[in-house]
């Protein structure tokens, strides 16, 4: 079968033909539906130096994946061939602490693994089939297209972990501020906050499509990204500032602005890879703000991302490309051409 896999730092992925794989003990083999494109493979494309990252080269790119189970190893139980099905992307050891609750993104055993999931050091979805190493990292779907599902296994999961932690913060009468709000996992968290929270939303972003994307999936505000945009969104807040705010691209421009926006005791999470810091002393940020990364989210969240978007709470807006114009998506979205979430259809 034909995979986009990553044969080289610091260069584009390649076609190159595997064979098609078979599931041994406690695997599960899934026909890809879909594989969403994400903006951190370009990372991997242009980025990382060789042993930066515990990848073994080459492995087929795809980190968020919906199809259906094709087939399965001896030992599975609980799963039918045909079943729709996303595949829940970081996968770790199964037994440490965080494992056993579901907490795989935190995985304890990370390093001695040597990869991060599927797309992420192993065999991802921008192929016509992938092996699953076990059933437990596969959420069943009802009626979601798999081009809308597989973006909700980054793109939905990773903001909805982020704005779950924040709910404390988000009551009615506060103010999140979304920065990137166009983007593939912006777009989304506006969406999740109008779902589940009653708080005021302001997307930021950089190109007058973006903001329009914004406010047509249900932000209250949007403002333009640049030297305005502080006091822009203090004078939306009425000079408080903004309890919550997450920074999906995480260049030292939109972390200082997310800084100077959060109001105390307000929480600050930068989600985006861009490469930015922010210098941290006692006065430079307002007083008990909470400022954190994540990354991913868990199993369980997974299943509550799927029921919001079974129920119509929250739908990616989706960009289809065959395979074969696999890195005609990713030069789109280089080129910040994209809104929304390309998402890459094999022909098995």
């Amino acid at each position: 079968m034909k995979a986009l896999q990553l044969t080289g730092w610091k260069q584009l992925p390649q076609f190159q033909e595997v064979a098609t794989p078979e599931p041994g003990p406690g695997e599960v083999l899934v026909r890809i539906g879909a594989a969403g494109a994400c903006h951190s493979d370009l990372h991997l494309f242009h980025d990382f130096e060789p042993g930066a990252l515990p990848y073994e080269l080459p492995f087929t790119l795809g980190h968020e994946n919906a199809g259906v189970v094709e087939a399965f190893g001896a030992g599975v139980t609980g799963l039918d061939t045909g079943q729709p099905v996303v595949v829940y992307g970081p996968w770790g050891c199964g037994r440490c602490y965080p494992c056993v609750q579901g907490v795989e993104n935190y995985c304890e055993r990370q390093a001695e693994i040597g990869a991060a999931g599927g797309g992420l050091g192993r065999d991802g979805g921008m192929a016509p089939f992938m092996i699953v190493p076990a059933a437990r990292y596969l959420v069943p779907l009802t009626d979601l297209d798999p081009v809308e599902a597989a973006p909700l296994t980054d793109a939905g999961l990773t903001p909805y972990h982020a704005i779950r932690r924040a709910l404390p913060v988000l009551v009615p009468g506060a103010t999140a501020v979304v920065i990137g709000a166009g983007g593939g996992l912006g777009h989304l968290a506006v969406q999740i906050l109008r779902a589940v929270s009653s708080c005021r939303v302001i997307g930021v972003d950089t190109r007058d499509s973006g903001l329009e994307l914004a406010r047509r999936l249900g932000a209250h505000d949007a403002v333009m990204s640049g030297p305005d945009a502080e006091d822009e969104i203090r004078e939306l807040t009425r000079g408080r500032g903004a309890e919550a705010v997450f920074d999906f691209v995480g260049i030292d421009p939109t972390m200082a602005l997310g800084a100077a926006v959060v109001r105390p005791q307000g929480h600050l999470t930068v989600l985006g890879i861009g490469g930015g810091t922010l210098p941290i002393s006692f006065f430079s940020i307002p007083y008990e703000v909470a400022v954190s990364t994540t990354y991913w989210g868990t199993i369980p969240e997974l299943f509550e991302v799927i029921a919001l978007a079974e129920r119509g709470d929250i739908t990616p807006v989706v960009h289809r490309y065959p395979l074969d114009d696999a890195l005609d998506a990713y030069e789109a979205m280089r080129s910040g051409a994209l809104e929304g979430r390309a998402v890459i259809v094999p022909e098995a």
